[in-house]
C-alpha cells in the first residue's frame, strides 16, 4: 500500500515539474517563431506550482523532513513513549486534519459554481490538491510517528475528536485566558519539534477563532487560512522558486564545485589570501542559486573546509568563514528569498536585483577583506600560469557563464523570471547530461524528488504564514503598530535601528520565508511613513536576515555548521563572532547610507 502510494506521489511531482519547465520554454519558442501558444499557459504553471508545494510537503512528511527548529526529526518510528513528542504528534495531526476537512467546503462551492483556470481545467480541480495534500500529510505523520499500532490509532482518534469538537463548539478561543494559554502552549511545543507550518497554522486558527462573528463558522474561517496559501502560492512569479531550486540541485549533484574551484585557484591562486575569495565566491554562487544557506554549508563544507586548513588557516577561522559565507548571496539573482519578498511587498523582483547587486557585493567584500587581513604568514602560493588558467576555463566554461546567462535573461527583457528559470534548467540538464556527463538520466527522478521535498517544505510554510498574515491584516495590527510608532518614535534613524534589532531577532528564530510573509506587511506601512524607499527596505530586510543566520545563540547556520563539522556550539560561536560583528557593520552601512549604492 505504502509503496504504491509513494509511486503515485512521485509521479505527480515528476509530471508537475515537467509542466512548469516545458510550458515556459514553449512560450519563448512560440514568441520567437510566431507560433501558436498554449492557452492559459501562465495560469497552468501557477497552479502546477501549487501542486508541487503540497505534494512536496507530502514527500517531506513521508521522509520526516518537515522543517522545524530542532535538529533531530520528531516524527520517527520509536517504541518508546515521550510526552513532548506525543503532544507534537497530536497537535500536528489534529491541525492538519482540521484544515483538510475545512477546505472540503471550498471545493464543494467550486463544484457548484465552476470557474476555469484553463480550457477543461476547473479551479476546484486545481484547488483539490490542498485537501488531498493535507490528508496525505496527515496520513504520513501518523505512519512515521510510531511503530506501534495503538499509538497510531490514538492519533487518528484524536484527529476525529478535535474535528468534532470544533464543529460543535463555535469560537472556542473567545475567552482570553484560554487563548493565551493555547498560544503559549503552541510556542512551547516549537522547542519540542512542532513543524513550522503547523505552528503558523495553529496560531492562525487560534486567533481567527478568538473573535466571534455571525457570518462564518469555525470551518469557514479555517478554510480561509488554507485559501490564503492558495492565493500566495499561485502568484505569477512564485513558480520560479521550484524551477531555480531544481537547477541548483542538478548542479549540486554534478562536479561543478570542483571545476569552479580549479578555475578560481589557477586564476586567482597567486593572490595573497585568494583561498578566502574563492570560498566566498563559491558559497555566494550556490546560496543565490539554491536559495538556502543550509544547502551551501552541507553541500560544499566537506570540500572547502579541508582546502582552507591545508592553505594554512586555522580550523576555527575556516569553520567561521564557511558558516558565514553560507548566508551570503541572498541578494544576488536569482535569490529565492528576494523573489518571495518581491511577491509579498508588491515590488518588481528585477528592480530589487538591480539595486541590490552593489549592496550584495559590498557585504561579500567585507567578509573577503577580513579574510585577507587574517591570512596566514606562511601560505602556499600558486604561480600564475596563463596556460593552466585557460585550460581550467576551457573545462569549466559552460558553468562559469551560468551567472551571466541568468543576469542577461533577467535584465534584458528576453524572458520573464519564470521563463528564465525554465531555460536555466534546460541548459543545466544539457551540459550535465551530455557535455560533462556527471549526471545520468536515471539520477534525475531522485534529484526531482529531493528538490520537491525541499520546495514543498518551504512553500507550505509560505502558504500558512500568509494565513497568519491574513489575521494580522484583518485585525488591523499593522495600523495599530503604525499609530504606536508614530507616538513613540519620531526619528527615521531611531526607527531604522529598531528595525535592525527586530530583524536580527526574527532572523534567529524564524526561517527567512515565513519571516518575509509575516513581518513585511507589518513593517511596510512604517517604512512608508518614515519615507524609506521600498527597494531600500527590501535590501535592509534581506541583509538583516542573512546576518540573523549567524546570530548567536540560535542562528540557523550555527546549528547546521555544528551538525556538518561535528563541532560543539561554543566552538561554532567562537568561530563566527568576529564575522558577525564585521557583517553587522556592513548591514549598518547599507541601512544608513543608501545613496552609497544607488
Amino acid at each position: 500500500m505504502n509503496n504504491f502510494l509513494s509511486k503515485i506521489e512521485n509521479f505527480i511531482c515528476y509530471f508537475c515539474f515537467a509542466v512548469i519547465i516545458s510550458f515556459p520554454v514553449f512560450q519563448i519558442l512560440s514568441r520567437s517563431i510566431d507560433f501558436f501558444s498554449i492557452p492559459a499557459s501562465q495560469e497552468i504553471v501557477q497552479h502546477m506550482t501549487l501542486w508541487i508545494a503540497f505534494m512536496g510537503a507530502v514527500l517531506a512528511a513521508r521522509s520526516n523532513r518537515l522543517l522545524a527548529v530542532v535538529r533531530e526529526p520528531v516524527f520517527k518510528q520509536s517504541s518508546e513513549f515521550n510526552l513532548g513528542h506525543f503532544l507534537v504528534h497530536a497537535v500536528s495531526v489534529g491541525i492538519v486534519f482540521l484544515l483538510a476537512v475545512s477546505y472540503l467546503k471550498m471545493i464543494q462551492i467550486g463544484i457548484q459554481y465552476p470557474a476555469f483556470v484553463a480550457p477543461f481545467i476547473t479551479v476546484w480541480f486545481a484547488q483539490s490538491i490542498i485537501p488531498v495534500g493535507l490528508f496525505l500529510i496527515w496520513y504520513h505523520m501518523i505512519m512515521t510517528s510510531s511503530s506501534r499500532f495503538n499509538y497510531r490509532l490514538l492519533l487518528v482518534f484524536f484527529s476525529f475528536l478535535i474535528t468534532i469538537i470544533f464543529y460543535y463548539w463555535q469560537f472556542p478561543f473567545s475567552n482570553e485566558i484560554l487563548l493565551t494559554f493555547k498560544v503559549l502552549a503552541t510556542l512551547t511545543l516549537v522547542a519540542f519539534g512542532l513543524p513550522i507550518f503547523v505552528v503558523l497554522a495553529t496560531l492562525s486558527i487560534l486567533f481567527f477563532l478568538s473573535e466571534p462573528t455571525d457570518w462564518a463558522t469555525n470551518f469557514d474561517l479555517m478554510a480561509t487560512i488554507s485559501d490564503s496559501a492558495y492565493r500566495i502560492v499561485v502568484s505569477p512569479t512564485l513558480a520560479a522558486i521550484p524551477i531555480f531550486t531544481l537547477a541548483g540541485y542538478l548542479l549540486a549533484e554534478s562536479n561543478i564545485s570542483r571545476r569552479l574551484l580549479d578555475f578560481f585557484k589557477t586564476s586567482l591562486g597567486w593572490l595573497p589570501g585568494s583561498t578566502v575569495l574563492i570560498v566566498v565566491l563559491l558559497c555566494a554562487f550556490f546560496t543565490a542559486l539554491t536559495g538556502g544557506s543550509g544547502v551551501t554549508i552541507l553541500a560544499l563544507g566537506a570540500i572547502l573546509y579541508p582546502i582552507l586548513v591545508e592553505d594554512g588557516y586555522s580550523e576555527v577561522f575556516s569553520l567561521g568563514l564557511i558558516t558565514t559565507a553560507g548566508s551570503l548571496g541572498l541578494l544576488f539573482p536569482p535569490s529565492l528569498p528576494a523573489i518571495i519578498y518581491s511577491v509579498t511587498a508588491g515590488i518588481n523582483p528585477i528592480d530589487l536585483f538591480k539595486q541590490g547587486f552593489l549592496p550584495a557585493l559590498f557585504l561579500l567584500l567585507v567578509v573577503v577583506l577580513y579574510g585577507f587581513y587574517h591570512r596566514p604568514n606562511e601560505q602556499k602560493k600558486i604561480k600564475f600560469s596563463l596556460k593552466n588558467s585557460m585550460k581550467a576555463l576551457s573545462v569549466a566554461k559552460w558553468e562559469i557563464v551560468i551567472p551571466i546567462l541568468i543576469i542577461l535573461g533577467l535584465f534584458s527583457g528576453f524572458a520573464t523570471l519564470v521563463e528564465c528559470a525554465a531555460l536555466l534548467v534546460v541548459y543545466v540538464l544539457f551540459i550535465e547530461l551530455y557535455i560533462y556527463k556527471d549526471i545520468n538520466l536515471k539520477d534525475i527522478p531522485k534529484i526531482v524528488i529531493d528538490c520537491a521535498t525541499l520546495v514543498g517544505g518551504v512553500l507550505i510554510i509560505l502558504g500558512f504564514a500568509m494565513g497568519f498574515t491574513g489575521y494580522l491584516v484583518d485585525a488591523q495590527i499593522p495600523l495599530k503598530i503604525l499609530h504606536f510608532v508614530q507616538q513613540g518614535i519620531e526619528s527615521k534613524i531611531i526607527f531604522l535601528l529598531a528595525l535592525n534589532i527586530l530583524l536580527l531577532v526574527a532572523g534567529c528564530i524564524m526561517d527567512v520565508f515565513s519571516a518575509i510573509i509575516v513581518i513585511v506587511p507589518l513593517i511596510a506601512p512604517l517604512a512608508a511613513y518614515f519615507g524609506i524607499d521600498p527597494i531600500h527596505l527590501a535590501i535592509i530586510f534581506i541583509a538583516n536576515l542573512e546576518l540573523g543566520y549567524i546570530t548567536p545563540p540560535v542562528g540557523m547556520n550555527l546549528f547546521l555548521s555544528s551538525y556538518r563539522f561535528n563541532k560543539d556550539m561554543p566552538t561554532v560561536y567562537k568561530a563566527t563572532m568576529p564575522y558577525f560583528f564585521i557583517r553587522l557593520i556592513g548591514v549598518l552601512v547599507i541601512t544608513y547610507i543608501p545613496l552609497f549604492f544607488y
